[in-house]
């Protein structure tokens, strides 16, 4: 299939579909003409892609965690060194909030409390 047919069947805009190829999370042959052509199974990949991103995971970290996805939701194959690649982003995600909480409570300090 063409670009375009991808992009109508995942809702997802042919710029994002070519910036996938881009970073290596999705492939595409070329046809005569240079133009894209996806398999079947970029609809399936697609949809990983964009359940991964909800998930808060990176690019860099997709391209790590694909291999390892099956279906759309995906469920993973959690080999070892996946655990450890999402618990590194869970720890780091941690981190985020704790410092989001202190910058918070610092703001929250200069707002004066009705009484």
């Amino acid at each position: 299939m063409r670009i375009g047919e991808l992009s109508a069947r995942t809702g997802v805009s042919q710029r994002l579909l070519r910036y996938y190829e881009e970073q290596r999370l999705l492939t595409a042959a070329r046809d005569a003409n240079g133009y894209r052509l996806y398999d079947e199974n970029a609809v399936t990949t697609v949809r990983q892609i964009r359940a991964l991103l909800a998930a808060g995971l990176s690019t860099c970290v997709i391209r790590e965690v694909l291999p390892c996805a099956r279906g759309e939701k995906p469920e993973l194959d959690l080999c070892p060194s996946l655990v450890r690649t999402l618990r590194e982003q869970l720890d780091a995600l941690d981190e985020r909030i704790d410092d989001l909480r202190q910058t918070r409570g610092a703001l929250a300090a200069y707002v004066p409390t009705a009484g």
